[in-house]
């Protein structure tokens, strides 16, 4: 079986060459290997071919063979680390805890340990006939979540 150290030692100069950082990697038992990979600004597809290829043409296929794939996390996947946080700063997120609360709300900070989260809803107010927008700031430590998918707006 392919070594995750052997798979990262082989991209990590093209990793460092154009910013970009490993979100996951993954090896199967049949060798099948799979890769996601962001960066600041988001990654193309010639980049994804890049870290492919210097993966594909160091690893012997004679020795081992194997399946590779290559991608960065799309819009359906959750944010797995804090770079990812701190790159969706100013989006809206839907965050999932451990105890089964989701909270929806603009991500406004990220740290290496949480993140801040504010949260606007329409709340009744006791004497009002209308309800009133209130705002909550949420800190939640990544331990504490489940899952955080960013929000698709086309406003």
């Amino acid at each position: 079986m392919i070594d995750k150290n052997t798979v990262l030692n082989l991209m990590q100069s093209s990793l460092d060459e154009k910013d970009l950082f490993v979100v996951a990697l993954d090896i199967t038992g049949n060798n099948q290997i799979n890769v996601l990979i962001d960066s600041d600004k988001g990654v193309t597809i010639d980049e994804c071919v890049a870290i492919s290829r210097s993966i594909e043409h160091n690893l012997d296929r004679e020795e081992e063979d194997f399946e590779l794939k290559v991608s960065s996390p799309g819009l359906d996947q959750s944010l797995k680390l804090p770079r990812q946080y701190k790159k969706n700063v100013g989006r809206e997120a839907e965050v999932l805890l451990n105890e089964g609360t989701k909270i929806t709300g603009k991500l406004i900070e990220a740290t290496e340990d949480h993140f801040k989260l504010e949260e606007k809803k329409r709340v009744k107010m006791e004497g009002k006939k209308k309800k009133q927008a209130v705002v909550n700031l949420h800190e939640i430590p990544y331990s504490e979540v489940k899952s955080t998918k960013i929000v698709v707006s086309f406003k």
